[in-house]
């Protein structure tokens, strides 16, 4: 039996050549999330990319949805995908772009480039005194799975000791120092002198920075969040960075999104934020590698066999 598979990325004829040659013998259709129809969805037994979730609406026909993000959030609600319907995500092809976007921000708080960029814009050749470094310094790492691992592969060759932090535990990889489990994060944090946060959103994970965790920081420490915004709540975020309960921090990812014209964390001197950028496409690896995700998933699909990245809907992660 023919599968009908709808494909919702911007691909281009190399992407479609290698999708079809997974998936021989299917009908492809191609379109966008913002023009495909109703009809086509609901009419897809795969789909590769990201639909609306209220076009899904549990259909039946739909076998397996492919996203092209590491975050499902919007398709574990229940309701928006049928009980047989398989999710799989796209964990590991960002593991580079964010990674490496949260180890330059990282730089850019111990070494104060922001604020000579803040300089430059007025004009003004100025010292803005000590710095610190990571050889020696201690990175705690919140959220060890593809990006996190990445990232702490980074701060290890710089000469950080890194310390890990996730939700199981397991065996602790070469480059991590440490292992703890999520649970134990409080006895960790007084010793940090960077807490790079990349958490997925789930119930555990929401509202896990909070102002006594903060207390614990020394105030030398800076805080990268590159996961979700939801980890922290903006008003605790300002408070740790008007107050000073650390030195600085830099966030691709913000409570509500986009970030409020008229919200006071823009006018804060000690924060650096880019507005969710780290990952999309914007590093054109990415999407090949998505790509490549989708074709292995589909020629094993039409396989009989196991898909990657099989997400467990109970806590939105990869299982």
């Amino acid at each position: 039996m023919k599968k009908d598979i709808l494909v919702l990325l911007p691909t281009e004829a190399r992407h479609r050549e290698k999708l079809e040659a997974a998936g021989a013998g299917c009908r492809f259709t191609y379109s966008r999330p913002d023009e495909v129809s109703f009809e086509q969805i609901q009419a897809a037994n795969v789909i590769i990319g990201q639909p609306k979730p209220d076009m899904l609406r549990a259909s039946e026909n739909l076998e397996w949805l492919q996203t092209a993000s590491a975050g499902v959030d919007p398709y574990i609600v229940p309701g928006v995908l049928a009980a047989k319907t398989v999710l799989t995500n796209a964990t590991g092809a960002y593991s580079k772009a964010v990674s490496e976007h949260a180890f330059a921000l990282t730089l850019m708080l111990i070494k104060k480039l922001h604020l000579y960029r803040d300089e430059q814009l007025k004009n003004h050749w100025s010292d803005r005194g000590t710095v610190t470094s990571l050889s020696d310094s201690t990175v705690v790492v919140v959220g060890l799975g593809d990006i996190g691992r990445a990232y702490a592969r980074m701060v290890k060759a710089m000469g950080a000791y890194v310390i890990g932090v996730k939700r199981r535990g397991g065996a602790c990889p070469d480059y991590v120092d440490e292992l703890v489990l999520t649970q134990d994060i409080d006895s960790i944090l007084p010793r940090a002198d960077v807490i790079m946060s990349v958490l997925p959103n789930t119930a555990e994970t929401r509202y896990l920075y909070t102002d006594e965790r903060f207390d614990k920081m020394k105030d030398s420490a800076v805080f990268v969040n590159c996961g979700r915004g939801n980890a922290v709540s903006a008003e605790v975020l300002y408070r740790a960075l008007k107050e000073h309960k650390i030195s600085a921090a830099a966030v691709d990812v913000v409570e509500a999104e986009p970030l409020p014209a008229d919200s006071p964390l823009w006018g804060l001197e000690n924060l650096v934020i880019t507005p969710h950028i780290s990952g999309f496409f914007h590093l054109p690896e990415t999407f090949e590698r998505i790509v490549d995700i989708a074709a292995g998933n589909l020629a094993a699909y039409l396989a009989g066999k196991e898909l990657r990245n099989v997400v467990d809907f109970a806590t939105g992660y990869a299982k």
